[in-house]
């Protein structure tokens, strides 16, 4: 499995690139800016991507998604529950005081039990609500590594103070479906470094109870 990790935009947000090694068929998931410096990864690796998944709706994992399908022609995926928020990227850049996206288009909805693919590789989306309506994660099982967006972080979680967010949710979400998964798995967080399931069961003070 190629996996490369690499923070982009103002705010720093973890975009992956991922790619497998006998077919060089890839996906991107949250390319939220530096789309120049994406595309320079999938030339060194000679990836073909075959989608775009978004974890939400925020600008800064989706903010460059439209400079990328148009270079790669790759879809863009994400969960319909979060079209609201893609309706207000320009309320979102003014907080965040960053430049609009403009207007971002998804080509497809993905939900709970969906897969996404890339050669042999295989991720199941989990659709985890509480930072936003719409927010998943990806688990690769025969790598036992999750793409966790802003649900799950080292000793933290997705805030939920923001349009769509509630934290009810996002504690439901992480303890029916994020720790439902192997200890040994390892997260990789919108933003931060990696962790594991089995640090964040033991550690993570917003777990506990």
């Amino acid at each position: 499995m190629i996996h490369e990790i690499f923070p982009v935009g103002p705010l720093q947000c973890n975009c992956s690139v991922i790619g497998d090694e006998t077919t060089r068929e890839g996906m991107v998931i949250d390319p939220g800016d530096d789309i120049e410096d994406i595309l320079a990864l999938i030339n060194k690796h000679h990836l073909q991507v075959k989608q775009i998944v978004i974890t939400h709706a925020h600008i800064d994992h989706v903010g460059g998604a439209m400079k990328l399908r148009a270079a790669t022609g790759a879809p863009i995926l994400l969960n319909q529950n979060d079209h609201a928020l893609l309706k207000m990227l320009d309320m979102q850049a003014a907080w965040c005081g960053m430049a609009s996206p403009g207007k971002v288009e998804i080509d497809q909805s993905v939900g709970q039990a969906d897969r996404v693919t890339a050669g042999s590789l295989a991720a199941d989306i989990l659709h985890t609500p509480g930072h936003t309506e719409g927010s998943i994660c990806l688990y690769f099982p025969a790598e036992q590594k999750l793409i966790a967006g802003d649900t799950l972080f080292a000793g933290s979680i997705g805030r939920t103070d923001l349009p769509g967010g509630s934290f009810d949710k996002i504690i439901r979400s992480i303890h029916e479906k994020v720790l439902a998964l192997p200890d040994e798995t390892v997260v990789v967080p919108g933003h931060g470094p990696l962790t594991t399931i089995g640090e964040e069961r033991e550690g993570n003070p917003f777990l506990q109870r």
